[in-house]
């Protein structure tokens, strides 16, 4: 099952949630992140954290969302999107219409640096809670309904 998740500036949230994703659901899951109007870099706090929790961080990069809507892409099951800005745009028809859902989460790289610490973790602490909590649901054989509404509650959760 693919999975993308979307931030405006895919550096931070949807960096720590494609790495969540695909550390906590290996095997059932592949996750992707990428940004409407990416910043060009992970931000070094993501390295940071998801280094201190045993991520690879090797092929961590802030890409475009243009990315996953070419032929060449993989079909995507699910689109997540954890910031605001990107949940509120117009995004791409992906192949396949995969189920969305929003899981707003604050932006920990808008933290002043001294509350990096704390900002990152609050982010990776709430997205790692919903992430295990779908992964804990028979996500392959629901249908869409059925996973749209687990998504909408997921996305809820802190």
């Amino acid at each position: 099952m693919n999975i993308l998740v979307l931030c405006t500036g895919n550096s931070a949230r949807s960096i720590l949630l494609e790495s969540i994703f695909n550390t906590e659901g290996a095997g059932r899951v592949r996750a992707f992140s990428a940004g409407s109007q990416p910043s060009g870099k992970v931000h070094p706090q993501s390295l940071v954290l998801l280094g201190e929790e045993g991520h690879d961080t090797s092929n961590a990069r802030s890409k475009s969302w243009d990315e996953f809507g070419t032929e060449e892409a993989p079909e995507m099951d699910m689109v997540i999107t954890v910031c605001g800005s990107a949940a509120n745009e117009t995004c791409p028809m992906w192949p396949g219409a995969p189920v969305r859902a929003h899981w707003g989460v604050e932006d920990p790289a808008a933290a002043a640096e001294p509350e990096w610490d704390t900002a990152f973790r609050t982010a990776y602490d709430i997205l790692g809670k919903r992430a295990a909590a779908l992964l804990e649901l028979p996500i392959e054989t629901m249908n869409q309904t059925e996973l749209s509404t687990q998504l909408k509650r997921i996305g809820t959760l802190t």
